[in-house]
């Protein structure tokens, strides 16, 4: 299981990029292996961090070589203040399962 977190610092949104953001939600969201996502957000320093979860890398790979994906890529100067991705292996998820979150399935799974 991997984890994506893309962080960006919010520039100067228009049209095109709510409407190509949309467009990369949607299809993310239909890959197989994608198992949920989360944001966060600095209040201090106003930058934003989205969690995406998923099953094995051909998912995120998915993600990665879509058109829209490459797209956003090539155009992200326009709309964001810098970004950082981080790609990372989930070795364990667990918990008390009071709290809502993408992989508590999970990690309810392996407490049982």
């Amino acid at each position: 299981m991997l984890s994506s977190t893309f962080m960006f610092a919010a520039g100067d949104y228009d049209a095109d990029f709510y409407e190509l953001d949309a467009r990369i939600a949607s299809m993310a969201r239909a890959i197989p292996g994608y198992l949920g996502e989360e944001s966060w957000e600095n209040p201090q320093t106003g930058q934003i961090a989205n969690v995406y979860y998923w099953e094995n890398e051909a998912a995120l790979q998915q993600l990665m070589q879509h058109p829209d994906h490459l797209a956003a890529k090539r155009e992200q100067a326009r709309w964001l203040n810098g970004y950082q991705v981080v790609i990372a292996e989930v070795k364990g998820v667990y918990g008390d399962g009071r709290l809502a979150h993408p992989l508590a399935a999970l990690a309810n799974k392996r407490r049982q």
